[in-house]
């Protein structure tokens, strides 16, 4: 086993992180391992057994200098000066993944945490990660993780669990927010020449690379958040510090996807006042944006950060409406299909429709109507925007049910799903843990022994709430 790992980040000075150790849990042992993942990485020479010992930080791969990074953020619109990786231990990079374990010990940034993670809400991290990256979307990714006897209490007492994670970068708004608020202009000016090199490299030679810079991040985060809005994801907890430089999903705690389309679904109930809901996912980006430009504006002026930021909303209503017209099957845009969309999408929350269940029967649509109206309560407002749609369809010049088939998944991972691989997980049994990570990969084929899955959920088990510490 000769795998090297280098530490570009520890280039910087010692104000940007803290070198830590990791704390292995006892009593661990594999629980998966995503092994398309850690061959496209380079891993695939270590066994499951190296696997376990590496998760569990048990040991480390030849050059490896683990750290805790230092960063802010605001939190629920509120600014906190100092955060970091409190449960997260970064341990090396590849061929530019850097490679990260979470819930492997405290930290310097830990505060009154105890730096674990449980084993719910790992498997939640492992899978949806994939999961995202299965339907397209842009995230950071899960290698392996590993469950315990380990005890850690979070109001009761659950099992600790190791998830590692890999990620293009781990540099969040929250951390230019850090040396910004505590004047460190000269850090900040070097953390600004890092992101650049690490995720805008073709600009590192332009004599505005900055504001370009932050003009790709302002089109890559619309992109990104019209692709939550059109797929029906919700983030739960989109605090600065949990937001991304390159244009990443990350930081996966209270998210949920939709079981009926809800617009107004809030998925974690600490969000008393609804900051985080579906519907206002893209203003938080915008004010994320924001947050971040302020922090630059020492070093562009902030009138030309404002016109860029003003760029967001036209390029996420393109973003949306075009992955919006694909999921219908529309072949081009016509005028009024603005209309056609906010008439469906109000139909399918008054109606209480299963929005991937949805979209996915309607992908075999050939104007029989009876599919689709099984999925709603009552059939007339239906049927009346069915025969607008067929009409719709009428101006196609080709059949686009195959496109349709590739863009609308046949699951989700919604939290019941989620929910079900946990139970049986506590009880030792992670086959569910294996089967839905199938699912995440492809989830736009048959998987005929987990068909149940594709199915509308179960009405108990509909639009639940979650904790950040889900």
């Amino acid at each position: 086993m000769n795998i090297k790992v280098t530490n570009p980040y520890l280039k910087l000075s010692e104000e940007f992180y803290n070198l830590e150790t990791t704390q292995p849990l006892k009593n661990a042992y594999l629980i998966d391992l995503n092994l398309e993942l850690s061959e496209e990485i380079g891993l695939n020479s270590l066994s499951d057994s190296d696997f376990l010992k590496l998760t569990n930080g048990e040991f480390l791969l030849d050059g490896a200098k683990p750290f805790a990074s230092v960063y802010a953020g605001h939190q629920f619109g509120h600014f906190v000066p100092q955060l970091g990786d409190g449960r997260a231990i970064n341990i090396g990079t590849i061929d530019g993944w850097h490679l990260q374990l979470k819930g492997s010990g405290i930290t310097k940034y830990s505060r009154d945490g105890d730096g674990r993670a449980v084993l719910r809400s790992s498997i939640r991290e492992y899978l949806v990660s994939e999961a995202m990256h299965g339907l397209g979307i842009d995230t950071t990714r899960a290698i392996s993780i590993v469950g315990s006897k380990h005890r850690v209490y979070r109001g009761e007492w659950e099992s600790g669990a190791v998830v590692l994670r890999a990620s293009k970068s781990w540099i969040r708004v929250g951390t230019f927010e850090y040396f910004y608020h505590k004047g460190m202009y000269k850090e900040l000016a070097k953390l600004i020449e890092y992101t650049i090199l690490e995720s805008y490299s073709h600009l590192s030679n332009r004599e505005d690379k900055i504001a370009l810079f932050f003009q790709e991040l302002v089109a890559k985060s619309a992109m990104l958040v019209a692709s939550w809005q059109a797929v029906g994801f919700n983030h739960g907890v989109l605090n600065t510090d949990n937001f991304s430089i390159a244009g990443l999903s990350i930081d996966y705690g209270p998210f949920a996807f939709f079981d009926d389309y809800n617009r107004n679904y809030i998925c974690n109930y600490t969000d008393r006042g609804g900051r985080y809901s579906f519907k206002n996912q893209p203003n938080i980006f915008k004010w994320n944006l924001s947050a971040l430009a302020l922090t630059l504006s020492k070093f562009v002026d902030i009138s030309i950060l404002k016109e860029i930021i003003e760029e967001f909303d036209t390029i996420y209503l393109d973003r949306y409406l075009d992955l919006i017209s694909k999921k219908l099957g529309l072949e081009h845009r016509e005028k009024d299909d603005y209309s056609l969309i906010e008439e469906l999408l109000s139909l399918m929350e008054t109606l209480e429709i299963d929005y991937t269940l949805f979209f996915r029967t309607l992908s075999y649509y050939n104007k029989d109507q009876e599919p689709l109206l099984k999925l709603a309560l009552y059939h007339n407002p239906l049927k009346d925007w069915l025969n607008r749609y067929s009409k719709r369809l009428e101006l196609n010049s080709r059949d686009t049910k195959s496109d349709m088939l590739q863009i609308n998944p046949k699951y989700v991972l919604k939290n019941y799903m989620l929910q079900d691989a946990i139970d049986l997980a506590q009880r030792g049994d992670f086959s569910l843990v294996k089967d839905l990570l199938k699912i995440a990969k492809n989830p736009y084929i048959e998987h005929e022994k987990l068909d149940r899955y594709s199915k509308s959920t179960p009405q108990e088990y509909k639009n639940r709430k979650l904790s950040c510490s889900s």
